[in-house]
């Protein structure tokens, strides 16, 4: 049985701006085919919501299990990997170059507080299915006093 790397970390300390529209993604939509030295896109993905748990479900067709990791804080996931580029075909003219290559990464801040240690994630046809248990919010406690 494969399985996908999950780390557990305390927090995202580098999350960024939230700034995701790059250079590179302004020149590929007048070029397809312009590229800098680190080729990176962005999947898309689906968060849902159940009264016990999260589920992420992402888009990243043509990534390796292998090539695929998870980060999880209490709250944020990082799901991040790389498609490796087909060969191209010799002697041939690419008319449309649509399919990106190369590192991804996304962050997502979850809509509630999880339990980071109850975790399960499964890829399958090229779809990545991330389910996070929820911690409960109505719980009580009964506090003795000394």
């Amino acid at each position: 049985m494969d399985y996908i790397k999950i780390r557990f970390i305390d927090d995202f300390d580098h999350l960024g701006s939230g700034f995701e529209k790059t250079v590179e993604d302004i020149f590929r939509s007048i070029t397809p085919l312009f590229t800098s030295a680190e080729r990176s896109w962005t999947p898309q993905m689906d968060i849902y919501e159940t009264p016990d748990e999260i589920i992420i479900l992402g888009e990243i067709a043509g990534v390796n299990k292998e090539d695929l990791e998870l980060e999880i804080s209490t709250k944020a996931i990082k799901i991040f990997g790389k498609r490796s580029e087909f060969t191209r075909i010799e002697n041939a003219s690419y008319r449309l170059a649509e399919i990106q290559y190369g590192n991804f990464e996304r962050i997502l801040h979850l809509p509630a507080p999880i339990d980071p240690e109850i975790v399960s994630a499964s890829y399958s046809n090229g779809f990545l299915q991330v389910r996070i248990a929820k911690l409960t919010r109505n719980k009580t406690y009964k506090v003795q006093i000394e």
